[in-house]
C-alpha cells in the first residue's frame, strides 16, 4: 500500500481492496507459470474473466502498510471457480475485509465459458477447501 491508495480520511480506499486480492491471486498463478499470453503460459486457460466480486469491509485500514491477503478456492466447477478471501493485518489479528470472487474461464475465440484444463485443476488443488460433509 502507498499513500496514493488512501482516501481523503487516510483510510485505504474501498476500490483498493479488490486490487490487493487481484495482485495476490495473480502472484500465485504467475509463480506456477501462468501468463496472459497462451504461447508463454504453462496453462491452456489464459482468458479468465471476473464475473462477480463481493467485499465486506469490517475494519478500515488506516495509513500505509503491508496488509496480507489470505485466499483459497471454495468451489471449482466445470467452467468457473469461486475464490474466498480475507484481507488481514500484518500480524493476522484483524480481518479488515472478506469476500469472494467468481472467475469464469472463457474461450478466447468465442468469449463463451470453456472447461478448465486438467493442468489448471491440478495446480488449483492446494487451494481447494476440503468438502464439508452435509449433516444428516
Amino acid at each position: 500500500m502507498h499513500f496514493d491508495d488512501l482516501d481523503a480520511m487516510g483510510l485505504l480506499h474501498n476500490s483498493r481492496y479488490a486490487l490487493l486480492v487481484e495482485r495476490a491471486i495473480s502472484a500465485y498463478w504467475h509463480r506456477l507459470g501462468w501468463a496472459p499470453d497462451a504461447a508463454a503460459s504453462a496453462f491452456k486457460d489464459v482468458f479468465l474473466a471476473v464475473r462477480e466480486f463481493k467485499v465486506t469491509y469490517n475494519v478500515p485500514i488506516a495509513g500505509v502498510g503491508e496488509p496480507l491477503v489470505h485466499f483459497w478456492i471454495d468451489r471449482l466447477g466445470r467452467t468457473s471457480g469461486v475464490y474466498g478471501f480475507r484481507v488481514l493485518s500484518a500480524d493476522r489479528s484483524v480481518v479488515h475485509a472478506e469476500g469472494y470472487r467468481v472467475n469464469v474461464n472463457l474461450d478466447p475465440a468465442t468469449f463463451r465459458p470453456a472447461p478448465f484444463s486438467d493442468e489448471l485443476r491440478t495446480a488449483a488443488a492446494p487451494l481447494l477447501l476440503p468438502a464439508v460433509p452435509v449433516p444428516s
